[in-house]
């Protein structure tokens, strides 16, 4: 038996592509993605530990390899599209395997399909010192 959880991980895989092909078209491959994810458990964790939820969403992140900023508010990721977006998912995912009750991801993406899009770096460094 396939669970809940299996079933929605599959059919939004398989949106992208059913959408592509009622088009008639391929899909186009993203090369280079930047992408900001918030995630908001509730609870956000325990008694003993506070951000134990999004604490376990960060450690998804921080397994990946892919570049990646934690802020206060977020975390921005960036590299290919077919890592990010699976990346996103997991993340959701992994505050409620962590054990929160429920969960709001709040994503926003930016994409290009020339490779080498702009970093985040280069969207920042002006404003760094």
């Amino acid at each position: 038996m396939i669970s809940i959880s299996h079933r929605l991980r599959l059919a939004l895989l398989a949106l992208p592509l059913l959408a592509c092909a009622a088009a008639g078209a391929q899909p186009a491959p993203a090369n280079h993605m930047i992408a900001e994810i918030q995630v908001i458990p509730r609870p956000a964790g325990t008694a003993s530990d506070r951000y134990k939820h999004v604490d376990a969403a960060i450690a998804v992140i921080q397994a990946s390899g892919l570049r990646h900023e934690v802020h206060g508010m977020g975390t921005v990721i960036e590299g290919p599209a077919d890592k990010v977006w699976p990346l996103l998912q997991a993340v959701h995912q992994a505050t409620l395997e962590s054990g929160s009750e429920r969960t709001l991801s709040i994503i926003k993406v930016s994409g290009s399909l020339q490779a080498g899009g702009p970093t985040v770096q280069e969207l920042v460094r002006k404003f760094r010192k």
